[in-house]
């Protein structure tokens, strides 16, 4: 068997979060063999940590290179459409990180998640995403998404769960939650394409529709996404400085609060949330419940390792939990956080993809589904009701 041979493009932390994901994959033959980014020393420190054999600053040169066969994007988002369009008419497999796009305005455009319409905001995203899959579709190109909670080990064990028993999901509830972003740009539409909901939302979303797809596959039935109904909000606003300084969320013209439900085609639920507004640690979980059982995924904290300093003397490289303070007092510790939250499972199921011309479990259509929830949730949420997503695909 060739290898798979891997041209990723952005070395920023998503990189490392798939650098560390190919160290675990096993038993199948690849090779890391550049990585791009206008920012050389970052590329630089990307390939000696991860074994890459190259770096360049041209994109066009990973896609005029015949050994590299995949594009692993992980760039900031407005650029991921742009990149897979031009990597899939050079004859390349794709390897798109999360989200696969969304609404960032016009070059120099400030302040857009105040001033713009958010009906404006769905049709681009939408003309956007139809392009691309209309690439896809002319070039017979294969598309991969790397949503890791669709890989997180407890949501594979739901998936097998549900499909073994052929359950009939009734109602699902997912979230990520955390007390904000390290990102200087996370609080700008423009940088990021809105707030929490698009930048930790989309995990639990992806999930769920993926998880949904599951059961419609299983019990040979076509279950689609009928309407999405939204609250956000920017609670922060409440804050003054000295009340706001446990919370990193600073958004400028985004939210830092999202629920949004979906209602698929079968009248069956699920409900996302997302806040940066919550302090203790990341919260990742997908419940499920459904005719004849009840699952809960607790993806972080996990209750594998237990941990209780009274200082931090030695543990400046140990990674012990997300966005926490300190690491004092009792902590519930990462442990194989790249298996359980699911990142070395992606990347394994994408090289196997690749290698043995087959479909990868997370693909574009969950990829396109939600994005489209996620601008039509903006939607609800600005309008203050109910979209129907047939009816505003039709409006377009």
């Amino acid at each position: 068997m060739k290898p798979v041979v891997i041209g990723t493009a952005g070395a920023g932390y998503a990189a490392r979060l798939h650098g560390n994901g190919y160290k675990a994959v096993t038993g199948i033959p690849f090779k890391l063999k550049t990585v791009c980014d206008l920012n050389m020393e970052l590329a630089e420190g990307v390939r000696r940590d991860f074994g890459y054999e190259s770096i360049t600053s041209d994109y066009d040169s990973m896609l005029t290179d015949p050994e590299i066969n995949v594009i692993d994007i992980v760039t900031p988002p407005f650029l991921h459409v742009p990149m897979a369009v031009k990597a899939l008419k050079a004859g390349k497999s794709i390897i798109c990180e999360k989200p696969l796009t969304g609404y960032f305005g016009k070059k120099g455009e400030e302040n857009i998640g105040h001033v713009t319409p958010r009906n404006i905001m769905y049709e681009s995203v939408m003309s956007s995403m139809n392009e691309l899959r209309d690439v896809l579709r002319e070039t017979g190109g294969r598309f991969m998404y790397a949503e890791n909670f669709v890989y997180a080990t407890p949501v594979q064990k739901a998936a097998e769960i549900i499909r073994a028993k052929r359950s009939k999901i009734l109602f699902m509830k997912g979230e990520e939650s955390l007390k904000g972003s390290s990102s200087p740009v996370a609080g700008k539409w423009n940088r990021t394409g809105g707030g929490c909901l698009i930048r930790t939302g989309t995990h639990p979303l992806s999930g769920m529709l993926w998880l949904k797809h599951q059961e419609a596959k299983a019990r040979g039935e076509e279950i689609g996404i009928s309407s999405v109904t939204a609250d956000t909000g920017t609670t922060t606003a409440t804050l003054n400085e000295y009340e706001h300084r446990h919370i990193s969320a600073h958004p400028e013209d985004v939210e830092d609060y999202a629920a949004v439900t979906v209602t698929f085609t079968d009248g069956t639920k699920c409900l996302t949330i997302a806040s940066d507004t919550v302090l203790g640690g990341t919260k990742n979980y997908i419940e499920v419940y459904a005719n004849d059982t009840a699952l809960t995924c607790n993806i972080t904290p996990t209750d594998i390792l237990n941990t209780y300093f009274l200082d931090e003397d030695g543990l400046e490289n140990v990674d012990i939990a997300e966005m926490l303070p300190s690491k004092l007092g009792w902590n519930k510790a990462f442990v194989s956080d790249e298996v359980i939250r699911g990142y070395s499972g992606e990347l394994k199921d994408f090289l196997g993809a690749v290698a043995y011309d087959k479909e990868a479990e997370s693909g574009f259509d969950i990829a396109y589904e939600t994005v489209q929830v996620i601008y039509a949730a903006y939607l609800s949420a600005s309008e203050g009701r109910r979209v129907d997503i047939n009816s505003q695909n039709s409006a377009m």
